[in-house]
């Protein structure tokens, strides 16, 4: 019996450290961070966080760290300070009622986030040069883009996000629990599942070409995530160099086989489509399946970067939209 106690104690105390080597390995300093720009070394763990570029910021918040400062949103309908409401809502809960908010739409403010005083900046989501991240890098150890520009997809933003700030552990549980709410909504919409659709970008000031969005983009990413899916001719634009294609209307027929199309707009811009000569031409266009995000709405934002604050924020709201224009799919 002894000898079978002692045993069963071995065994616990092995779990013991295995468990505990797991738990630390996270804390581990120095640790080296690689991305696209290079490989970053965080001497500490970090306390003082700034972020840039879009989205990032709401990845610490998500796992309950509030940033020292944050990039200022600079498309859709944003609160008085710059940032979205459900940015914001983290922010209080947090107990920061003033976020420190850098205005980079003309560029990176360098000064701005020096001031903060980080000890880490996180710019996952990003279009920062090589020439960006060496005056970052001046200020504070910067972690980039993981594989190229502005193509990190959520659940990767998060996970990459928390690894400069020894939350890995915390980042798998987070992505586990959107992606289980993301299942659990999309569920609700049996009559889109499957479906075909595509993001484009269309200027109605020029209809001669447009983008199509590839699915290393989080915005078309987020449509699979969703269910939808991106048909074939569509990923036989993508030629690797950028995560969007610009295509000529005289090569319109490529939208020909989509349920739906995700476009900026609203519905005025529907008329101007089926008014197009080209534009006019694809079906779903004439059956009016198109969803269309207003420039001037949170939704635009949520629906192109989506993050673990956002997605909860918005998912209702952009699965009506899609249902809707599926309704006319036959």
């Amino acid at each position: 019996m002894k000898r079978k106690i002692v045993l069963l104690v071995s065994v616990v105390m092995a779990l013991c450290l295995v468990l505990g080597a797991a738990a630390c390995a996270e804390d581990a300093y120095p640790k080296t961070v690689g991305h696209a720009l290079g490989d970053t070394v965080l001497e500490i763990r970090s306390e003082r966080v700034a972020t840039i570029g879009w989205g990032n910021l709401d990845v610490p918040l998500a796992l309950g760290v509030a940033p020292v400062g944050v990039s200022k949103t600079t498309y859709g309908s944003a609160d008085a300070n710059g940032l979205f409401y459900w940015t914001n809502e983290a922010f209080a809960k947090l107990g920061v009622d003033e976020p420190n908010v850098f205005d980079d739409t003309d560029g990176l403010d360098f000064e701005a986030i020096n001031n903060a005083e980080p000890d880490v900046i996180l710019a996952v989501y990003s279009g920062i040069t090589a020439e960006d991240y060496e005056q970052l890098s001046e200020i504070a150890p910067t972690v980039g883009y993981t594989k190229e520009a502005w193509a990190t997809t959520w659940q990767d933003m998060t996970r990459d996000n928390a690894v400069a700030l020894g939350l890995e552990a915390e980042a798998d549980a987070l992505v586990d629990e959107i992606s289980a709410l993301i299942a659990e909504k999309a569920a609700g919409y049996p009559e889109i599942q499957g479906l075909t659709a595509a993001y484009c970008y269309f200027d109605v000031s020029n209809l001669s070409s447009f983008f199509v969005y590839m699915p290393k983009d989080p915005r078309a990413a987020y449509l699979v995530d969703l269910g939808l899916t991106l048909p074939e001719n569509i990923r036989a634009l993508d030629d690797g160099s950028f995560f969007f294609m610009t295509v000529s209307s005289e090569n319109i027929d490529v939208l020909n086989d989509l349920d739906l199309i995700v476009a900026w707009g609203d519905t005025s811009t529907l008329d101007v489509f089926q008014a197009d000569p080209l534009l006019s031409q694809i079906p779903a266009v004439q059956r009016g399946s198109v969803v269309f995000l207003d420039t001037a709405s949170t939704l635009i934002s949520a629906s192109c970067t989506p993050t673990p604050l956002s997605i909860p924020a918005t998912i209702d709201e952009y699965l009506a939209l899609i249902a809707e224009a599926a309704a006319n799919v036959k």
